[in-house]
Order: structure tokens, then sequence, then C-alpha cells
């Protein structure tokens, strides 16, 4: 969907380069983040993607068009664009900012007002909120505004210049999942300028790490760079904490799980006594078939039958799809030290911190 091909930009009075020679392929409905410090150009590369700044040498193109044949205004309108700042205008309504580009393109009103209703209800605004100033709204609710707005015309492209930077860190990380989220959906292909590596390898599908002067350093699988830094710059940019990190992109599903100290209600206290024998615990898990129904410790297993006793609930319920960053942070707090891991088709297994320590080390 989009190619660069040694692409070069030197600014007017500048000793070196923004961007020195930069080669990226980026396929159709990926998800591509580009990363790095201060001066490596990823967002000077963004924006000469869309021609607001004009590449000095090389070559850009978008679908398959060199973006240099194309009328600045003409690509612009067929690329959305989303900026930190939002940039949204101040004396127009929500519905109206959302309908900037649809209005410039000529489409009839009553196409529009459809659009405007879709959009407003695909990034999870009210719909009251379409008569509101931007003033009146918050930095999120602005966000959602923006993106709303970049995605007006069905834009193929999406271009993202640190869009979550500017709201604080719990709604940042709910625009975060929200926009993934929206992206499966629309299958759109996106780039993505950040300066956080925790982002960036949380929300691409491929990851770019610039260096200064906009030299690509690393392209790759977010999973494959966290665990095969290509330089020492790229090591040392994603800093020590690089098996945690990739521990966030793999789910629970993809741990070998234990059955654990578990028994169907219909089991005896003997053999309820040999199963925390066995794993060295004091306590035991009860089933109901496939039903996790909870626990229990072993002061309160003796005669009575296990069916009546009063379980208690396991405080770490775990998801398959969840994270296993998330998991080894509810293990190491529970006072069992373990996770069960439930799905829709009950209960899976149990994680605990030795399984997912195999993760990283695999």
């Amino acid at each position: 969907m989009i190619r660069l091909e040694s692409v070069r930009k030197v600014f007017p009075g500048a000793t070196a380069p923004a961007v020195t020679s930069l080669s990226l392929e980026i396929p159709e409905g990926e998800f591509v983040t580009l990363v790095g410090p201060s001066g490596c150009g990823k967002t000077t590369t963004l924006k000469m993607i869309n021609r607001i700044i004009e590449p000095t040498s090389g070559t850009i193109e978008v679908g398959g068009q060199d973006v240099l044949s194309i009328e600045p205004h003409l690509l612009r309108r067929s690329i959305g664009y989303v900026i930190q700042q939002v940039g949204l205008l101040p004396h127009r309504t929500v519905e109206q900012n959302i309908a900037t580009v649809p209005r410039l393109l000529g489409w009839p009103r009553d196409r529009i007002e459809a659009r405007v209703a879709e959009l407003v209800e695909m990034v999870g605004l009210e719909h009251e909120m379409r008569d509101r100033y931007p003033a009146e709204l918050s930095g999120g609710q602005q966000q959602r505004v923006g993106v709303a707005r970049a995605l007006a015309a069905d834009p193929p492209v999406l271009l993202m210049d640190e869009p979550f930077g500017a709201v604080d860190p719990i709604v940042r990380e709910h625009l975060q999942m929200e926009f993934k989220d929206l992206w499966r959906r629309l299958g759109k292909t996106v780039v993505f300028v950040t300066h956080d590596i925790d982002e960036a390898v949380r929300m691409g599908t491929r990851v770019a790490i610039l260096n200064i002067g906009g030299v690509l350093e690393q392209y790759d699988r977010p999973e494959e760079i966290l665990a095969n830094p290509a330089s020492e710059f790229v090591a040392r940019f994603l800093g020590e904490e690089r098996g945690l990190r990739r521990l966030g992109l793999l789910p629970v599903s993809s741990a070998t799980l234990e059955r654990g100290p578990v028994v169907d209600v219909s089991a005896g206290p003997t053999e309820a006594r040999a199963v925390m024998d066995r794993h060295e615990v004091d306590w035991v898990g009860l089933l109901d078939g496939n039903r996790l129904l909870g626990w229990v410790p072993a002061s309160e297993i003796g005669s009575t039958p296990l069916r009546d006793l009063e379980p208690r609930e396991f405080l770490v319920r775990l998801r398959p799809d969840d994270s296993l960053r998330r998991a080894l942070d509810a293990v190491v707090t529970s006072r069992t030290r373990v996770g069960v891991v439930v799905g829709d088709e009950g209960y899976l297994g149990m994680l605990d911190v030795e399984t997912v320590a195999e993760e990283i080390t695999e």
C-alpha cells in the first residue's frame, strides 16, 4: 500500500539530513508504528507520505501511485490524518468537523449525515455530542472526533502522529484498545508515529525503529524485535524490560496450562487431600463438571461432602486472550500464586509464575 525508496529530506540550513535514505514497504492492511528518539525523522517521514513536507529525493508511492504525480490537496483528501493536537476547527460543531472532507468531495447532504451518524457511533461518542463544539469536549472526546474526521471519506490509508500523547494515561490506554479494535474491523493501512516503545509494540503489527537522521535500524513484527534486536542501538532503545514487553504481546492461550490442584465436587475428602499433597498446597479448587466453583482451604475438608462446602471465589481469573504480562502481574499478587484460566467452554487450567517464565525464555 505504501512504498518508500531511498527517501531523503534535507531542510534548508540544516547540517545533516532529517531523513537520510529511507526505504520501507508497508503492506495493505498493516498497522505500522514508527518509533525512535527525538530527531529520528519519524514525523518528517509521516508528513512526506501526504506531502505536507516534500521529499528532497527518492520515491514515495501510495496505492501504486507516485505521490509527486498527485495534486497535494487531492492526495490529502484520500489519506486520513490524525495529530496529537487534534486540529479540530473550533468554530464548527462535532458534526461539521467530521463532515469536512465529504463536503469538500461534494457528497450529497443525506450521505454526509448518514456517514457522520455512523462514525459518531463507531468511535464511541454519544449522539447528542454532534451539536457540541470542540471546547465543550474532553481531550479524549476531541481525539475520537479527530479519528472520526480522518475516517469520514473512508480512506484506505490513515496517518497518525502521536494521536494519544496529549491525554492522561488511563484515557490513553482506553483509546489505544478501542482504536486497535476499530482497525481490526475496518482493515485500514495505518502508519502511527510514537515516541513510546510500549505503545509502538502494543499497537503495531510491524514496528520500524529509526535512529537519528531517519536511519532504519530494524523493521519487523514486534515479537521478533523484542526477541532478537538487530543492533546494540535497538537493544538499548527497547530497554531492560524487553521480556515483559514481549509477554504483553503473547496471549495466555499460548502458554502450556497445568490442570492444577482441582477435584470434582463428586470426589471424596481423601481424593481432595491427595491432590493437595501432590501439589504441595493447603487448598483445592472445586469443579462441577467443567464449571469452576471456587476453592476451599484444607482446614475445611473433613467428613463433609465436598458438594456441601462453601467455596471461595478465585480472585485471579484469566481469559485465554488476556496477555501473559497481565497474567504475571495478577499471579504474583495473589495469595495462591496461581491464576485460573476460564474460557467460554469452562475451566481450562492454571497458570503460575514458572509457566510464564518459560514463555519469556523460549
